[in-house]
């Protein structure tokens, strides 16, 4: 892994974020107890699918990626994770005495706090903000997995990547991926991207360029996925 631990940052920007900016003044000198912070590089893996979790996991900058890898090789993501947001999937085996059940790596320059899992139950036992979010955590939890698992039975490779594209293209339409992220993304081979996206371009829908594409027609992109009868 590259990743580098560090004690360095103040809890201060920990505390900028809920719910442990309300935290007592007692429960802030058990926060200091053991937790450390890990800057992460782009495309660095953070967690291992069976390692133990040692603790709960926050993204304080950037964005983390969870994802499965199937026997083929070919990688799925879960879920993103992005800055003031806590991993789902840690604190369940936190709390369940679990191994984790994934891989994390980052998607861009990322800086992680890591709570002790003793210093974590000690906060959930005490504050109201903290069960909050880790009620909240879990929650999100099954529904991204339920929402990732239906759109796997109910949608083809060409919808499941217009709605990747519809839900993660820029304000402007750019989305800055290549189409080996793409595949990786959505657990399918660069071949099939590329065939999919050379197929968009042709109907002038979509343009590509080096490491990126850029809806053209938002409308007919967006017939992929709607249903016929809610087109307008």
């Amino acid at each position: 892994m590259a990743l580098t631990r560090s004690r360095a940052p103040t809890l201060n920007e920990l505390e900028r974020i809920e719910p442990f900016k309300t935290l007592s003044d007692a429960n802030r000198a058990v926060l200091a107890q053991g937790t450390t912070f890990s800057d992460c590089e782009p495309g660095s893996l953070i967690m291992h699918k069976g390692q133990p979790v040692s603790g709960a996991y926050l993204v304080l900058r950037g964005r983390l990626r969870v994802f499965s890898i199937a026997p083929s090789g070919n990688e799925a993501t879960l879920y993103f994770l992005n800055a003031g947001e806590a991993c789902m999937l840690s604190l369940n085996c936190l709390f369940n005495d679990l191994l984790y059940p994934a891989w994390v790596q980052a998607e861009a320059a990322t800086r992680v706090a890591v709570v002790p899992g003793t210093v974590y139950r000690r906060l959930f036992e005490t504050e109201r903000a903290v069960q909050n979010l880790t009620v909240q955590a879990l929650s999100t939890l099954v529904f991204r997995l339920m929402n990732e698992l239906e759109q796997v039975h109910s949608s083809n490779h060409r919808q499941r990547l217009v709605q990747f594209l519809l839900m993660h293209a820029s304000a402007d339409g750019t989305l800055r991926m290549t189409q080996q992220q793409l595949a990786r993304h959505l657990g399918t081979t660069r071949e099939v991207v590329a065939r999919i996206i050379g197929e968009f371009v042709d109907k002038g829908w979509l343009r590509s360029g080096r490491g990126g594409l850029g809806i053209v027609d938002l409308f007919a992109l967006r017939t992929v996925v709607v249903p016929r009868s809610a087109k307008r």
